[in-house]
């Protein structure tokens, strides 16, 4: 598979952040159904461009791990239940990704942690996960969480987390835990959500959306 340059992917990153405004879910090897939640990022599209200005594509693309076409993506979304698998190739293409501008979302749609940290400990050896402060602007870019990330399903009875990876101060990589938001972003008849949850969830996901694409 050919391979971008470091600064090929810079400049093309730059050229798509300034003239579209695209999202994509992120199909991944191992055995996990990162093809969960199937309303859930079409609900949050339409949420945000009714309520935070924003122009997103209405349908999100689906983009593999080793693929190129991720680098046509400022903003990539992952979910799902159990197994998380990268190749080195793969590795070496999510990582270039990420370091030239690209963000990732990684929702635990709970059973993924054990799997997904494991990946993410390869992926950046250097520079692990460590848990995003309520002060972030991430908690406040459009709607205000003073508490930090919302809770939307209950699961083990912990408290829900954000964690991130940060580069050269940039956050890169976002990962929710104990929270189930793409819950919360499906069609109502899904999981029978009270309004108000749906509320927080789809408001907490704007706050994503806008923090990566206004910044």
């Amino acid at each position: 598979m050919k391979q971008f340059t470091p600064i090929l992917i810079l400049l093309f990153l730059f050229s798509l952040k300034a003239n579209s405004q695209e999202i994509a879910i992120l199909k991944y090897q191992g055995g996990g159904d990162w093809y969960s939640n199937p309303t859930a990022l079409p609900n949050l599209i339409n949420f945000c461009n009714s309520n935070i200005g924003t122009r997103l594509n209405s349908k999100p693309e689906t983009v593999e791990v080793g693929s190129n076409a991720i680098f046509q993506y400022p903003f990539i979304h992952m979910t799902g239940h159990g197994n998380v698998v990268f190749s080195p190739e793969e590795m070496e293409n999510l990582r270039n990704y990420l370091l030239s501008g690209g963000f990732l979302h990684i929702d635990d749609n709970y059973g993924m942690k054990q799997y997904i940290e494991k990946q993410l400990e390869t992926l950046f050896p250097n520079n692990g996960l460590e848990e995003i402060g309520t002060d972030h602007p991430i908690f406040s870019q459009e709607y205000n969480f003073p508490q930090g990330l919302p809770k939307i399903h209950e699961h083990d009875g912990k408290r829900p987390q954000a964690f991130g990876i940060f580069q050269d101060n940039r956050l890169v990589l976002l990962f929710t835990v104990e929270s189930d938001l793409g819950d919360g972003w499906e069609d109502p008849a899904v999981h029978n959500d009270p309004e108000e949850i749906r509320a927080k969830a789809l408001k907490m996901g704007a706050n994503i959306i806008s923090y990566v694409f206004k910044n």
